[in-house]
């Protein structure tokens, strides 16, 4: 009965995660410099949180230490951006292949309910949410295909992965196909076929 199941989100997480979102929004652009104070004003903390904030940003590439600048927005090098779509890609096709192997039912509609989600956000046309739904359907594939590790790597490139995937949200018609190519390896997971699911993975 006095369980504690979920512990309470401090101060730190709250920042951390604004301060990420609003990276990966492109609030603060790449380049943009990042000054303590100002921050502190905008987030209602102490420095000590700031700068706390501000090292485990850069330990996720989001953010970097410049000489006599401090930090700033990390920059998305065109083979920084390769190098992870190419990581992404071994890791997910195995991730689907193997999710498609396996699912059973309940896998099926938690990704089902993901997709409804992603459809009514991708209409929104809501880069945040649509986000967020989109890495629960892939946390989904990771988990239940038994690729716990590879998850765990995924999620240490989230933050880059997301800002590149805002970058295409602004492209046309990618809130339409970004979320059909999903339902693709949806489909394929639905008939537990794991050579079509990995084509439409890399698709």
């Amino acid at each position: 009965m006095l369980r504690i199941d979920k512990p309470p989100v401090t101060l730190r997480e709250m920042a951390l995660e604004r301060l990420r979102n609003a990276i990966i929004a492109g609030t603060f652009r790449p380049g943009q410099r990042l000054v303590e104070r100002p921050l502190c004003d905008k987030l209602g903390v102490s420095r000590s949180v700031i700068r706390e904030v501000l090292r485990y940003l850069e330990a996720e590439g989001l953010v970097e230490t410049v000489p006599k600048q401090g930090p700033i927005v990390a920059l998305i090098a065109w083979d920084h951006a390769r190098q992870i779509y190419d990581i992404r890609i071994a890791l997910e096709t195995t991730a689907v292949a193997d999710c498609a192997r396996s699912a059973e039912p309940e896998t099926k509609e938690k990704l089902r309910i993901v997709l409804g989600d992603l459809d009514r956000n991708s209409r929104k046309n809501d880069a945040l949410t649509i986000l967020a739904a989109t890495n629960v359907f892939y946390e989904t594939i990771f988990l239940s295909g038994g690729h716990e590790i590879a998850w765990d790597i995924v999620k240490r490139l989230n933050g880059r992965i997301s800002r590149l995937r805002v970058m295409t949200l602004a492209t046309a018609n990618r809130t339409i196909s970004g979320p059909a190519n999903m339902r693709a390896i949806f489909d394929a997971i639905l008939r537990n076929d794991p050579d079509a699911a990995t084509a439409a993975c890399r698709a």
